[in-house]
């Protein structure tokens, strides 16, 4: 078996791969855009390779996602509670 040795440009391609996953998670490029305050273009040409991102570009979809995990745990524990359940029983 033959293992490859992660090169730079194999490593930004995981990191193309892994944000275009986060926008996918956001609900698509229109909900990443309004999140990311970035024109959907933008977020395209990201994904596509087109435009370089760095650091500030993660830095900002990580604390866009912590926004939308406690969301959608309030949302979960509204319902939870209107269901007279615990979290994780419904």
């Amino acid at each position: 078996m033959t293992v490859s040795t992660p090169t730079p440009e194999t490593d930004l391609q995981a990191l193309r791969d892994h944000f275009a996953h986060c926008v996918q998670v956001f609900g698509g490029t229109t909900a990443a855009s309004r999140r990311l305050a970035i024109d959907e273009r933008a977020i395209r040409r990201f994904i596509n390779g087109e435009r370089p991102f760095g650091a500030g570009l993660l830095h900002d979809t990580a604390a866009a996602l912590r926004v939308l995990i406690a969301e959608a745990s309030a949302a979960e524990q509204f319902i939870a509670g209107t269901l007279g359940t615990g979290p994780g029983e419904l």
